[in-house]
């Protein structure tokens, strides 16, 4: 069949569309509060959005599946090469592409991706589908965006080749996962390197010789915030590096509360907490195209780093099922690197945000090739490390720890044994993949000292946590010689069932909603907050944990 002739031939007459074919998983629903954008907007001319030059993201298939037995802890680059696409499937999608006029700007088999330039009407034709100018001035920088609904197509002799096609539909995908508390309401805040102290982080080791990278989707930092809280603190300022992912660039905007929150916040926590570390703060597009595309850049970066932190999310059903498989290829491909990936759980409860009185778990968190974050309120000591209570992040249904049962993974071999506590019912086993992983205090009203936009304020959300575990993992890899991967089947392995798991403080107090703190792992903090020195030891052998 051909859906999209209409859109292809008026933008480019001279090319004769082939047959297409649907690709699964492409469905796409409308956009919440969807509208068309104002026919000033549109120039009220249908040609000016068909013409319009736009640049997609194509994955193809891999050559061969990923056995779980590859992605254990270790670093085989070599292993791309089996993995990825071959040869022949990137040529056939290169070429078939390329014979109905459009520019093929970059092909990579490693990466399993072509980016593909032409006018919007002819790539909409290519893949099946109508393009349509909406407004939305809350959320894009334009106050329009590209809107497509439904599923999309392929040219039949690219059927089961090409896995997935983003960035047609340019709506705003994710949203960050950070909480800002007043400073009267603010009981006790804490400075990452006392956290340090309180999760006990191995003191022989600071992620010298490690790249942590971190995924934003919007704002900025200035180098002056850098420099000023650093100080602050009697840490050199860590080397910092923005890396541009398709077109988007570091660009504070002078807005504490906004995306620039996101972005200090992740750079402050790791570059405290790892100061020995490179961070490389890469800079994408909020579409799910844009996500994707730096997970991607930054796993095949050079150097490898040794862990991506990821602070942004969106309920699992806000995504098309092509994004979520292609980001979780993704991370898999992370893994084959050595690399580990931590994600912010969400910071909304078990319901995630959604209106529909049913729990969502938040992805990226809920892929099982990520390492899933959830949140706590701590109150210790800050100078001794004495902990007094830490119980689950809870203050309202909108500021409390995301977690719950996935509805788009099924349950991962490693977690075959942990139970889940909804509400009254007994303990269960989960009908998907358990949410989230690990956890670390991200109330804000206990939260984190930052500097934001030349201004000092205590900032919470399981947006701190991802940098956080990201930290500790940089000085773990540092101390065992070497990336760490996927780090689940480690973590689980002697995770027994009611019990706290070796490297864990187990917390066993609170919900987030629907779901209950119990001993052992639960869906609120997971296994639990880190005892740094004893987590080294499962990964590298050292009885303090630190440098070998």
């Amino acid at each position: 069949m051909n859906t999209g002739m209409d859109n292809g031939a008026s933008a480019n007459k001279q090319v004769k569309l082939p047959d297409l074919v649907p690709l699964p998983g492409s469905e796409r629903e409308p956009a919440r509060n969807f509208v068309l954008a104002p026919p000033a907007a549109r120039q009220e001319r249908p040609e000016a959005l068909r013409e319009e030059p736009l640049e997609v993201s194509v994955f193809v298939r891999r050559r061969s599946a990923v056995p779980d037995s590859a992605l254990a802890g270790g670093t085989a680059p070599g292993l791309l090469a089996e993995y990825g696409a071959s040869n022949e499937d990137m040529d056939l999608v290169k070429e078939t592409l390329e014979g109905l006029g459009v520019t093929i700007t970059e092909a990579n088999a490693a990466k399993r991706r072509l980016r593909v330039r032409g006018p919007a009407g002819l790539l909409a034709g290519i893949f099946g589908t109508t393009l349509e100018l909406a407004a939305d001035p809350g959320t894009n920088s334009s106050g329009t965006y590209r809107h497509r609904t439904g599923g999309l197509s392929v040219p039949a002799a690219l059927e089961g080749v090409v896995t997935a096609v983003l960035g047609l539909d340019n709506r705003a995908q994710a949203r960050t996962q950070f909480h800002i508390s007043p400073a009267a309401s603010a009981s006790i805040s804490y400075t990452p390197p006392q956290l340090g102290v309180i999760y006990e982080f191995p003191e022989g080791a600071d992620g010298s010789g490690q790249t942590v990278a971190i995924i934003e989707l919007g704002g900025g930092f200035d180098q002056g915030d850098l420099d000023a809280y650093f100080a602050g603190l009697g840490i050199t300022s860590p080397t910092v590096t923005a890396v541009s992912v398709d077109g988007a660039v570091n660009v504070p905007g002078q807005d504490p509360q906004g995306a620039d929150g996101e972005v200090l916040l992740d750079i402050q926590v790791v570059g405290a907490l790892a100061p020995g570390a490179a961070i490389k703060v890469y800079f994408a597009p909020n579409t799910d195209a844009g996500f994707a595309d730096a997970i991607v850049q930054a796993t095949h970066d050079t150097p490898t780093p040794a862990v991506i932190s990821v602070s942004w999310g969106q309920s699992e059903d806000e995504w098309t099922e092509q994004a979520r498989q292609t980001m979780d290829s993704a991370f898999v491909d992370a893994a084959l690197l050595g690399v580990s990936v931590t994600v912010a759980a969400g910071d909304n409860g078990s319901a995630d945000a959604t209106a529909d009185g049913r729990n969502h778990a938040d992805f990226p968190a809920s892929s099982p090739h990520a390492l899933s974050c959830g949140g706590t309120r701590l109150l210790a000591n800050p100078a001794t490390g004495h902990v007094s209570s830490e119980v689950v992040w809870n203050d309202a249904t909108n500021s409390a720890t995301g977690g719950g049962v996935s509805d788009a993974f099924p349950l991962p071999t490693w977690q075959q044994h942990v139970r889940v506590s909804a509400g009254t019912k007994p303990l269960q086993i989960p009908t998907g993949r358990g949410v989230p992983d690990v956890a670390a205090v991200a109330d804000p009203q206990t939260g984190y000292q930052v500097r934001v936009d030349g201004q000092d304020m205590v900032i919470g959300g399981t947006s701190a946590v991802a940098p956080l575990w990201a930290a500790l993992i940089a000085r773990l890899a540092q101390s065992a010689g070497h990336g760490l991967g996927l780090l689940h089947p480690v973590l689980y392995a002697n995770a027994a069932p009611g019990q706290a798991a070796p490297g864990f403080r187990d917390i066993t107090n609170g919900n987030n909603g629907s779901y209950n703190a119990t001993p052992g792992w639960d869906a609120c903090t997971g296994l639990g907050v880190p005892k740094g020195v004893e987590l080294g030891k499962l990964f590298t052998g050292n009885q303090d944990g630190g440098q070998a």
